[in-house]
C-alpha cells in the first residue's frame, strides 16, 4: 500500500483501519452493563417477536466469552497494524512486503534451476533453437507466459501477432525478439478521423487492399493511392512495406493483425489502434528469456539446419 498516487489515500486507509478497531472497542465498552446483565428472577425478557404461534425470540445477554473474543480480536488487529503494513504508507516494524517475498521466491527458484540452463550459456540462439531439450523448455515457458495472448500454437489472433510466419513488426532477428520479450513493445496507429472523412478512409482502404492483391475497385484505388501518399507514407513508406523501427506493419504481404475487410481497415484509419506487448524482464530470468527467444525464433526459421554447438560436434566425431 506504499504505491498510492498521493498521500491522501494513505491517511484514508489508516483512519478506516484504526477507526474500525476503536469503534468496536467503544461499542463493547458502552454496552458492557447490558452485555453482562442477567435477569434477577431468572426470567429472560422476550422481544415480543413470536413465530409459528410458540417460537419466541428472547433477549438473552451476550456471553462473556463472546465479548472477550472481540476484545482479543481488536488487540490482535492493533498488533498486526503495528508490526505489518496496513496503515497506508506505513511499512510496519517488521518491514514485510509481499513484493519482496515474491522477489525472494523468484531468486530462490532461479538459483535452483540455474544448473538446467547452465549448458546453454555459451550457445547462440540458433544453436539453442536446434537443441531438443532447449526447445522443450522454451515451449513450456511459452505456454506458461505467452500463450494467453498468442495462443498455444503461437498463431495469434485478432490484435495478437502470429509468431509462426516470417512477418515481424519490430524485426525477427534473435536480438529483436529478445528485446521485445525483455522490454515489451507499444504499437500505436494514430486516429485520423479529425483529418480524414469516412469516404476518403474507404478509398485508402481499397488501395491498401490492392497492395496485398485483394479485390479492390480500380477507381477508388486511384483516389486512395493519392490520399495514402498524403497521410500514411510517413510510417508505412512510399511502397507500403512499413518500418520495423517504428513497428509500422508491412501492408503488402497480406498479413493482417485485425482483418482485411474494408470496414476493418476504415475503423483502423479513423479510430486508430494501440497494442501493448508487456515487458517480461522482471518476470523471467535472462536465461529463460534467451531460451524463449530461441524457441520463438525457431518457429519461423529452421533450427535443424543451424550449426550444432562445438561440444556436440566433437562428441559426434
Amino acid at each position: 500500500m506504499s504505491d498510492f498516487v498521493n498521500g491522501f489515500w494513505g491517511y484514508f486507509i489508516s483512519i478506516v483501519a484504526v477507526g474500525g478497531v476503536v469503534w468496536c472497542v467503544w461499542l463493547l465498552y458502552t454496552q458492557r452493563r447490558w452485555l453482562k446483565t442477567k435477569p434477577a428472577n431468572g426470567q429472560v425478557e422476550d422481544t415480543g417477536h413470536v413465530w409459528d404461534g410458540d417460537l419466541t425470540e428472547l433477549n438473552n445477554p451476550v456471553p462473556g466469552w463472546w465479548t472477550w473474543m472481540y476484545l482479543l480480536a481488536c488487540a490482535f488487529a492493533l498488533g498486526y497494524l503495528f508490526f505489518m503494513p496496513g496503515l497506508g504508507s506505513y511499512k510496519g516494524q517488521l518491514g514485510y512486503s509481499s513484493a519482496n517475498e515474491v522477489a525472494q521466491q523468484q531468486a530462490k527458484m532461479a538459483e535452483a534451476v540455474r544448473p538446467i540452463y547452465a549448458r546453454f550459456e555459451t550457445m547462440t540462439v540458433p544453436q539453442i533453437a536446434a537443441d531438443p531439450g532447449a526447445r522443450e523448455i522454451g515451449q513450456r515457458l511459452f505456454l506458461n507466459t505467452c500463450s494467453q495472448c498468442h495462443g498455444s500454437d503461437a498463431k495469434g489472433g485478432p490484435s495478437f501477432p502470429n509468431l509462426t510466419d516470417s512477418d515481424w513488426l519490430h524485426g525477427g532477428s534473435p536480438e529483436a525478439i529478445m528485446q521485445t520479450i525483455t522490454h515489451g513493445r507499444i504499437g500505436v496507429m494514430p486516429p485520423w478521423k479529425a483529418a480524414i472523412d469516412p469516404k476518403t478512409a474507404g478509398d485508402i482502404a481499397q488501395y491498401v487492399r490492392s497492395l496485398s492483391g485483394l479485390t479492390a475497385d480500380p477507381v477508388r484505388v486511384f483516389r486512395g493511392k493519392r490520399e495514402f501518399a498524403n497521410f500514411c507514407v510517413a510510417c508505412h513508406g512510399v511502397d507500403g512495406k512499413g518500418n520495423q523501427a517504428l513497428g509500422a506493419p508491412n501492408l503488402t504481404d497480406d498479413v493482417w493483425l485485425y482483418g482485411s475487410s474494408e470496414a476493418t481497415i476504415v475503423k483502423t484509419i479513423l479510430d486508430g489502434r494501440e497494442n501493448r506487448m508487456p515487458a517480461h524482464g522482471d518476470i523471467l530470468t535472462p536465461e529463460q528469456i534467451k531460451i524463449l527467444t530461441a524457441w520463438v525464433w525457431g518457429l519461423s526459421n529452421k533450427p535443424d539446419a543451424q550449426p550444432q554447438p562445438a561440444s556436440a560436434a566433437a562428441s559426434a566425431n
